[in-house]
């Protein structure tokens, strides 16, 4: 997974990096608002996606004393960063840069290239198709890391279920940037046909807010992650189901399931063991369980199993909710 989805940001890293230097030349020669807001997205997502490798590589240091299950969560604490960083330097500067290109509206500027004038609207067009055609590739290949890992769920449903942030904010980014050329196009167009410059301007408020929505939901997303989601609700069924099945286990009181990362899986299971077990069985009985949940997913890494009596054993439901007073 790890491997994924490094290739995906190693991928997304360099075309940005590329689209960016071409926006900002395009920017500087003709003076279009939306391509100069397109220009800093792209340097904030380049920047992202050194975030994110940085996060990966740090989620990957083995655990110590200070931190017992290891440095996971880090690669979610870095993808939160980036969404804060999307949300404030590419949206909050594309929504004020167009709000300043209504205000004093310029119509897109010749470029003098080589000696040779060209119309500043076919600059814009020439450079905005190259972004188009590097962040689909980019696309292309986040979507493939994706769909190997969540299989064919709805793009919605396998984004919530994914808890691998590194992965998912570069394919939620790419289709970001896609949505922002289409609309860059269009103002570029629109300002051009119409002679309307503020077309450009709003074009650049446009892609602020869509920036702005994305950077919210990874928000969310990541937020989640934070705080600790339990595992995807097929495999603690089927954890459930293994312990359940196993001779001497009466009654499975509690499984609970916590990711520490984007493949590390906490498992804490509390069981009703068959009275007349004594304690060299249930010993061999919890290594058992143990080495199935294991073998079930590769994710799982740590297990604990509590022994206590179905009737001492408190729900989560109960356990979590307030004592009413007296």
């Amino acid at each position: 997974m790890a491997h994924e989805s490094s290739g995906a940001i190693y991928t997304a890293a360099g075309a940005n990096l590329a689209i960016a230097v071409a926006k900002f030349v395009g920017a500087f020669f003709t003076g279009s608002s939306a391509m100069l807001a397109e220009g800093v997205h792209s340097v904030v997502d380049t920047a992202n996606q050194i975030l994110l490798l940085v996060g990966l590589k740090r989620a990957q240091r083995p655990a110590d004393a200070r931190f017992p299950f290891g440095y996971g969560r880090e690669v979610y604490f870095y993808a939160f960063l980036v969404a804060l960083l999307i949300f404030l330097g590419g949206g909050a500067f594309a929504v004020y840069e167009g709000i300043h290109k209504l205000q004093h509206p310029e119509p897109a500027a010749d470029a003098v290239i080589l000696g040779r004038t060209i119309p500043g609207v076919i600059v814009n067009l020439a450079i905005l198709g190259f972004a188009v055609a590097a962040e689909g590739y980019s696309c292309f290949v986040a979507l493939k890391a994706f769909w190997g890992e969540k299989g064919r769920l709805p793009p919605i449903t396998a984004i919530r279920r994914s808890k691998d942030p590194a992965l998912f904010t570069v394919l939620i980014e790419d289709v970001a940037a896609l949505t922002g050329l289409v609309v860059a196009i269009g103002g570029v167009i629109l300002a051009e046909t119409l002679k309307q410059p503020a077309f450009d301007g709003a074009a650049s408020i446009v892609i602020g807010l869509i920036l702005i929505g994305m950077a919210i939901f990874l928000m969310i997303e990541t937020h989640g992650l934070l705080v600790g989601e339990a595992a995807e609700p097929e495999l603690v069924a089927k954890i459930h189901d293994i312990v359940g099945s196993e001779p001497g286990v009466t009654h499975v009181n509690e499984v609970l399931t916590q990711h520490l990362g984007p493949a590390d899986i906490l498992v804490n299971v509390s069981l009703d063991m068959d009275d007349r077990l004594d304690g060299g069985q249930i010993e061999r009985l919890v290594s058992q369980l143990e080495a199935r949940m294991k073998a079930q997913s590769p994710k799982v890494r740590r297990v604990f199993i509590e022994i206590q009596s179905r009737k001492a054993a408190v729900p989560q439901a109960e356990r979590s909710s307030p004592v009413p007073a007296a």
